[in-house]
């Protein structure tokens, strides 16, 4: 099965990524059965506000995480979005597909529209056809997404049904791989969904040391109102039984689980060992990416490897639009 999805570089991954997206990705790339290809989507994120000056050294970070992570360039391709042309052709080819109501109608772009009302371009309206063309330039099977995207991945399987429908076959309709994890919510306002945008202090980022885990797990919402609103605490919650993995580390969960239930947790406790435990869940990439930092031509390489076979699948699909389309002479 053909699988491909991307993610944005803009600025430091945190727990939230790592198990809504990259957790998954590991496993699918381990399963043989699978050609996976995962993309640093930077022209995806060049529609929000953005440093132009350091934008490379979050494409560069970006990919050093993904491979201090354990996404493997012997088994997936690992490339940079932008380095291959193919992506915006399609999407511009696509665009002849697609009517304005249907893009009227994206939730993300009526959410991030709001979060960024001096800059609502055309690029952030235009968002889900440039991810349709990343999906379908790949004849892709399959796409690992949350649930926050499944409304995108829909307009891609009807992009390629009229394109199939109006000049033949030629897209498969990509299948939705949900990943099956808890929302991760803000430390500081379990009502919000975690992000960098609501400060150092609400997410905790994979480079964060033992040290800064601890301190924004101890000042982390927990229970409210008198023990009434129970969100921070359910949210810490989520987060342990999302690290637990051994048998052991599963029985204190479902202990902590319990005690909260009943209203008898003891944050004092219970807080220093979900730092330990998403400390020592990170201690090989906190050391892979001690190392890939001092390697980056290594990083480049794996990158410019990858938007090579990437670019040859690409350029094979795009010969084949032009020609049905009828732009080949």
């Amino acid at each position: 099965m053909k699988i491909i999805s991307g993610i944005q570089p803009s600025g430091e991954l945190h727990i939230g990524n790592y198990l809504g997206a990259i957790k998954n990705w590991i496993k699918l790339q381990n399963n043989s059965k699978n050609e996976c290809m995962f993309f640093i989507a930077d022209y995806h994120s060049i529609t929000e506000n953005y440093d132009p000056k350091r934008k490379p050294e979050e494409i560069l970070n970006l990919a050093a995480d993904l491979l201090a992570l354990g996404i493997d360039p012997k088994k997936s391709v690992i490339f940079q979005q932008s380095k291959i042309p193919g992506h915006a052709d399609l999407a511009w080819i696509f665009n002849t597909l697609v009517k304005i109501p249907e893009l009227e109608r994206m939730t993300q772009f009526k959410d991030k529209a709001v979060m960024q009302k001096e800059n609502i371009n055309m690029g952030l309206f235009d968002y889900p056809v440039l991810m349709a063309a990343d999906i379908l330039i790949y004849k892709a099977d399959a796409v690992p997404v949350g649930e926050d995207q499944t409304q995108h991945l829909e307009l891609a399987r009807d992009i390629a049904r009229r394109f199939n429908n109006n000049f033949g076959p030629t897209f498969p309709e990509p299948k939705s791989l949900l990943t099956e994890t808890p929302r991760i919510m803000s430390l500081t306002d379990p009502t919000k969904k975690m992000s960098k945008s609501h400060g150092e202090k609400s997410y905790i980022a994979l480079s964060d040391s033992p040290e800064i885990i601890s301190d924004k797990i101890k000042s982390a919402v927990s229970d409210a109102g008198g023990g009434k609103d129970k969100r921070g605490g359910d949210n810490l919650l989520a987060i342990f039984e999302s690290f637990a993995e051994t048998k052991e580390e599963k029985n204190e969960y479902s202990n902590y689980k319990r005690e909260h239930t009943n209203g008898k947790l003891k944050y004092s406790e219970f807080k220093p060992r979900l730092a330990e435990l998403i400390s020592d869940y990170f201690v090989d990439y906190r050391q892979r990416r001690s190392e890939l930092s001092k390697n980056s031509e290594f990083v480049k390489k794996v990158l410019e490897n990858g938007a090579e076979t990437a670019s040859a699948a690409a350029g094979k699909t795009m010969s084949e639009v032009r020609r049905k389309i009828g732009l080949e002479i």
